[in-house]
């Protein structure tokens, strides 16, 4: 069995105040055990910083940098072998990274994103790149995870944007401010990935944020993803949302893991 994690861990585990929650973080990780780690809001990780955060955890890691905001990173726990990482060379808000690894059935594709925070139409546009690194996969096996910032077209959204203070909501509306803006997590679904929460999440609404720890701007909403081609969806066996405990003071996101029929080639 193969784990995938997916955590925005804000603002590289320091906050403003000088509160470090890096060890919290590990901790989490550490107890989860995921043996591909997608990991959102790297600030200040250069590559040897984030080197020395994967060895604490035994893994290996690939980072993705940004051209205005954060870094990303997808890490990997041996014995995966990589076939192929590299970021993908779009100017994201943040940032996106693309990992293939051996399975004992093919290639997996590992693409880790984080999509613009404020725009919606900006998000529309980082998705149409995301689509065409899923269609340049080497096989029938990928993933899409991240924080993509953006609500599920199958949910009715409106009681939750009506509690959400005007300039939050305006981030998940469209231009005329009443149409709730789902496109984003739309148009994946419309490339043929398969949502693994709703596929395989039993009755857990998938609410990512906010935490104990903080997120003004949200409101019970889901904005972290796992997304899977139908290939690998046939493969998902169980999607959860980790709750509890250092997760609810971790992070103002919650980490969101899928567990997948898969091994180690």
């Amino acid at each position: 069995m193969l784990r995938v994690m997916t955590w925005n861990i804000r603002t590289g585990g320091r906050d403003g105040d000088g509160a470090d929650r890096r060890d919290e973080i590990v901790e989490l990780i550490d107890a989860q055990r995921p043996d591909v780690l997608l990991l959102q809001e790297l600030r200040g990780f250069d590559d040897r910083m984030l080197a020395g955060f994967a060895a604490r955890l035994g893994l290996r890691p690939y980072r993705s940098a940004s051209c205005l905001g954060q870094p990303v990173a997808v890490l990997v726990r041996p014995p995966l072998r990589t076939l192929a990482a590299a970021p993908l060379r779009r100017p994201f808000h943040h940032a996106a990274g693309r990992v293939v690894l051996a399975t004992d059935a093919g290639p997996l594709t590992v693409l880790g994103a984080h999509l613009a925070p404020y725009s919606g139409g900006w998000r529309r546009v980082e998705v149409d790149w995301l689509v065409r690194a899923v269609r340049r996969a080497p096989g029938e096996l990928t993933v899409v995870g991240g924080d993509l910032n953006a609500l599920d077209p199958a949910t009715d959204h409106t009681a939750q944007l009506s509690r959400l203070q005007p300039k939050y909501r305006r981030r998940h509306l469209r231009r005329d401010g009443r149409t709730v803006d789902t496109r984003a997590v739309g148009v994946l679904l419309d490339a043929g990935l398969v949502d693994l929460q709703r596929c395989v999440g039993g009755p857990d609404g998938g609410h990512t944020v906010p935490t104990w720890h903080g997120g003004a701007e949200f409101v019970g909403m889901r904005l972290d993803y796992l997304l899977g081609s139908p290939a690998l969806a046939a493969r998902a066996r169980d999607v959860r949302v980790v709750r509890g405990g250092t997760a609810d003071r971790a992070s103002d996101h919650y980490p969101l893991l899928a567990d997948l029929a898969l091994d180690p080639a």
